[in-house]
């Protein structure tokens, strides 16, 4: 009677025990989808240290997600809808965004663009930050027209743009200048 109760202790231990890492298993999920939160915190902050410091140990993203913030910052991207960071796997998170932004103001339409940050996380900390969103396609006949037709804008201010350029602010106010002579040529 007493090796059946010490097997049916065995038994109940070792369930437990898989229980117990699957627990586990679920408890990164959420860990994953709470650091991700956090960097979103990070980065509409505007500030660059906190932002630095989040992505510690995600140095080939940081000189972008750095970049990108002070042109968020100075581009006056104000949070509209924060949206629930989607796990896609072990180790991707979407979080999306919608901003109002003076570069939709620029050209005159009334649209919220929606940017989207795919972190990847292991381990509890972020490894790399790619970001996309749905900017219309007005948005990018602008910009080439810019390019085209208003270079002293854009050239020396974007130098390095998205790769930890020094100017983010004087290249976004460059490219809402740009988009509003877009809209006003006949």
């Amino acid at each position: 009677m007493q090796i059946r109760q010490i097997v049916f202790g065995f038994l109940l231990l070792s369930v437990s025990c898989k229980n117990g890492s699957h627990h586990e298993v679920n408890s990164t999920s959420e860990s994953n989808t709470a650091v991700a939160a956090k960097f979103i915190d990070a980065f509409y902050s505007f500030n660059s240290d906190t932002l630095k410091s989040i992505l510690s140990e995600a140095k080939g993203s940081q000189p972008n997600i750095v970049y990108y913030q002070k042109w968020a910052e100075c581009g006056n991207y104000t949070v509209v809808t924060r949206h629930d960071c989607l796990e896609k796997n072990d180790s991707l998170v979407i979080c999306p965004v919608t901003v109002k932004d003076d570069l939709m103001a620029g050209l005159g339409i009334n649209f919220n663009v929606t940017d989207s940050f795919h972190l990847t996380i292991t381990r509890g900390r972020i490894r790399s930050v790619e970001t996309s969103s749905n900017d219309p396609e007005v948005y990018y006949e602008a910009k080439e027209w810019v390019k085209q037709n208003r270079p002293e804008l854009i050239e020396k201010p974007c130098e390095g743009i998205w790769a930890g350029g020094p100017t983010p602010c004087e290249c976004i106010l460059g490219m809402i200048e740009g988009f509003k002579a877009f809209v006003a040529k006949p």
